[in-house]
């Protein structure tokens, strides 16, 4: 049988910036730098992923800045920005039109990376190099093993992991149907997940 992919994508608001993109595949693991909407859906039809994670608002608010997905959220102490905060109005808008097409062929969910490292105890928050290491601790392989990945790779394994939990009900999904989900790990220390 093969081994079914999972991916996850830290999306960028302008395609002149990178996002980054990753796979899952049993433990291994193949993340990459991209930029425009065509290597996103190129790199998904090449895995062919049973469920995408997107880091990216993928609907509006009904009113205002915010929806209720944002403000449970801080109530639970994850700091997310509102999607029409500034500069999160180019990236939602992005993530919506990106998503409508992703979600023609395959399932997608909304994930927060930092808000997932949070919940799994993987810390500090910014320290890439630490980061990258937890993951090879859990049990992830592949490149991850032997380079460094950019900031923008590491929360796309992020999301990633965070959709492989999602499978296996270790996850919450914080906010409603009629504004969208987030979903995020349970609360438990890194150490705890199986690969």
């Amino acid at each position: 049988m093969a081994a079914q992919c999972i991916i996850g994508l830290d999306l960028a608001g302008l395609d002149k910036n990178p996002s980054g993109i990753a796979a899952i595949k049993n433990a291994d693991v193949q993340a990459k730098l991209v930029f425009l909407d065509g290597e996103i859906l190129d790199f998904l039809e090449k895995n062919n992923p049973i469920i995408v994670a997107i880091d990216a608002p993928l609907s509006e608010p009904k009113k205002g800045y915010s929806r209720n997905t944002e403000r449970e959220m801080l109530k639970q102490g994850y700091k997310v920005f509102p999607p029409f905060f500034m500069h999160m109005r180019q990236l939602t808008l992005r993530a919506i039109e990106l998503n409508k097409k992703i979600q023609k062929t395959y399932k997608t969910i909304e994930v927060h990376p930092t808000s997932s490292r949070k919940a799994l105890q993987i810390l500090p928050p910014k320290e890439w190099p630490t980061i990258q290491q937890t993951f090879i601790e859990i049990g992830l392989k592949g490149e991850l093993q032997t380079r460094s990945f950019a900031s923008h790779e590491l929360d796309a394994i992020t999301a990633a992991l965070t959709a492989k939990l999602y499978l296996e009900k270790q996850t919450e999904q914080i906010g409603d149907e009629q504004e969208g989900y987030r979903i995020v790990p349970k609360r438990e220390h890194w150490s705890q997940i199986k690969i």
